[in-house]
């Protein structure tokens, strides 16, 4: 199974959203906070093409996106596919 990462922010309610999703479906993740940190954002940045938002997902090396993006493969049932094979 593909490694979780996910870069937040302590203020973020899609933050908070996304992690539950995960937690609801007993998926670990690791969490990358981007508060006060310019050198962790700046990465995040360049990772994630240019999006600046958090949060932002990524499987492995596999940019997911951030929330909205996360949702909508979770509601076509796609998360563990995701997760699992590409």
């Amino acid at each position: 199974m593909k490694k979780i990462l996910i870069y937040t922010s302590l203020i973020c309610p899609y933050c908070i959203a996304a992690k539950k999703l995960f937690e609801n479906q007993n998926l670990n993740f690791t969490e990358i906070l981007i508060d006060n940190e310019y050198e962790i954002k700046k990465k995040m940045i360049k990772l994630s093409n240019g999006r600046k938002t958090v949060p932002q997902i990524f499987f492995d090396d596999d940019h997911i996106g951030g929330y909205d993006d996360l949702l909508k493969i979770f509601n076509d049932g796609q998360l563990f596919n995701k997760l699992e094979n590409e």
